[in-house]
């Protein structure tokens, strides 16, 4: 008898499950061509991280506008916000982005084509991800709001993800406090759960300062910092034998001095080391530090440094990735028109080289798997909300197969139908994963249990020091 109540129950919460996804995908098709505009408008504001000013506000306008209240300008950040509706729990948290890379500038063409020389360029489909979030957001809103679903769905307008930390200083807040699960997604060429599956990192700008003196006719007198940067970057480079495997360490000369015969008296190093652990990666810069201090020791100079921003490795989630993965499943992956599948063509054969894909690839989903640490991988500042609150995200093919992220050829697809296609799935995808949240509290208690357990004998630490301001123009050059 138990047994035929618990299957009839089990039945009943499966149909009406169906029943309340058909409700909330059709909201998302309604909503879902306001969103395209917006992806596009982003698109083509393209603004660097921090300066985010008209694509921040253009989606905090569309927020407010769907019954979101807004506040602006949180954590010290003047692009951030964050939008609530509702009251109550469950509180569902939904991550949105907005920041271009520099120097990508490119239009919605399969073929090189510079927009505005060295400006900045939608290459990590940042534009798209902002959109669909609150895409997802504001759907799921309409769904709660029109069947009286208590709970509360929470937007989050995060700038400056590429290399600004922004979701860090978020959490230094204190946002993320009250929120039960967080959802996010990322543009990719590929239709995926992201269970895990990012590495830690650590980035810094290295200062040496020496003395000035003429190059020819009187280099005992001079001190160059140029020559303690480098000495550092050698040092480095010899240090890479002697690290994990799995390490990355990569840089570039910000500063290098302003004449060949004026010894120059300060130089700069932007650099990067990421690994799949932070607590095996602090260890790993402790040695960088080191570099730095023997490149100034032998140049006769001082150094300091400065953290420009760190992000933890993404904690996985069993029980989220599950409910996320078959979410997908039934969403299903993008499908090409014609003219798609003409322009995925041609912007292919300009590919950098190795790329193995095919195009129909964009049509499947891959299997959902905990990711393998060892292999490559970037970072994101979403690691750092995952150790505090059980996270899922997930990838949709927005980009033409085997587009790699950071790209001019990433730039036109994020700008073109490909991007919007991929990106109302993501929508999809994240509005009926929120409406299965709000409804079966039971799937947060597990996400609960499983953030507990895999975070046994860890603790989160922020490698950004305590009281250091956002870098609001960490991109900037002089």
């Amino acid at each position: 008898m138990h047994r035929y109540l618990a299957l009839l129950l089990f039945g009943l919460r499966f149909s009406y499950a169906a029943d309340a996804h058909t409700e909330v995908l059709q909201i998302v098709d309604e909503n879902a061509p306001s969103f395209r505009d917006t992806s596009r408008q982003i698109w083509q504001f393209a603004e660097s991280g921090f300066h985010e000013d008209k694509s921040s506000s253009l989606l905090q306008q569309q927020l407010k506008n769907a019954g979101f209240q807004v506040t602006a300008g949180v954590a010290d950040m003047p692009t951030a916000f964050v939008a609530s509706y509702g009251s109550g729990k469950p509180v569902i948290g939904i991550l949105g982005e907005f920041d271009a890379l520099p120097g990508l500038s490119q239009d919605a063409a399969p073929e090189r084509k510079v927009l505005i020389a060295n400006a900045p360029g939608h290459a990590c489909g940042h534009n798209l991800l902002g959109a669909g979030g609150a895409l997802a957001a504001i759907s799921i809103k309409q769904y709660l709001e029109k069947n009286k679903i208590p709970g509360t769905v929470r937007f989050f307008g995060a700038p400056a993800e590429e290399g600004g930390s922004g979701k860090v200083y978020l959490v230094r807040a204190g946002l993320f406090k009250d929120v039960d699960v967080v959802l996010h997604w990322h543009p990719s060429d590929t239709n995926a759960v992201m269970n895990g599956g990012t590495i830690a990192m650590i980035s810094a700008k290295f200062q040496f300062h020496g003395q000035a003196a003429h190059a020819s006719a009187a280099p005992d007198r001079g001190r160059s910092a140029l020559d303690g940067l480098m000495i550092m970057d050698t040092s480095v480079e010899y240090l890479r034998e002697h690290v994990p495997s799995s390490t990355r360490i990569h840089y570039i000369i910000t500063k290098g001095g302003v004449a060949p015969n004026v010894v120059p008296d300060f130089a700069e190093g932007f650099l990067y080391a990421r690994h799949p652990s932070m607590a095996e990666l602090n260890g790993i810069f402790a040695r960088i530090v080191k570099c730095a201090q023997a490149g100034a020791l032998a140049s006769e100079t001082t150094m300091e440094y400065q953290i420009v921003n760190s992000d933890y490795d993404i904690i996985p989630n069993t029980p989220l990735a599950e409910l996320m993965h078959k979410n997908l499943e039934q969403v299903g992956p993008p499908k090409y028109t014609a003219s798609e599948k003409e322009f995925a063509i041609k912007l292919m054969h300009d590919l950098p080289p190795g790329s193995k894909a095919q195009l129909a690839s964009e049509e499947k989903i891959a299997p959902l798997k905990e990711p393998d640490m060892s292999s490559a991988s970037g970072s994101s500042d979403v690691g750092d909300i995952s150790w505090i609150v059980p996270t899922i995200g997930l990838t949709t093919a927005t980009w033409a197969p085997g587009t790699p992220a950071h790209s001019w050829q990433a730039v036109a697809c994020s700008g073109s139908s490909i991007g919007q296609n991929g990106m109302v799935v993501a929508a999809k995808v994240l509005a009926v994963t929120a409406e299965d949240l709000f409804t079966n509290p039971a799937v947060i208690q597990e996400a609960k249990e499983d953030l507990k357990k895999r975070l046994e004998g860890q603790t989160y630490h922020s490698n950004i020091p305590a009281g250091q301001k956002p870098p609001l123009d960490y991109r900037k050059i002089e």
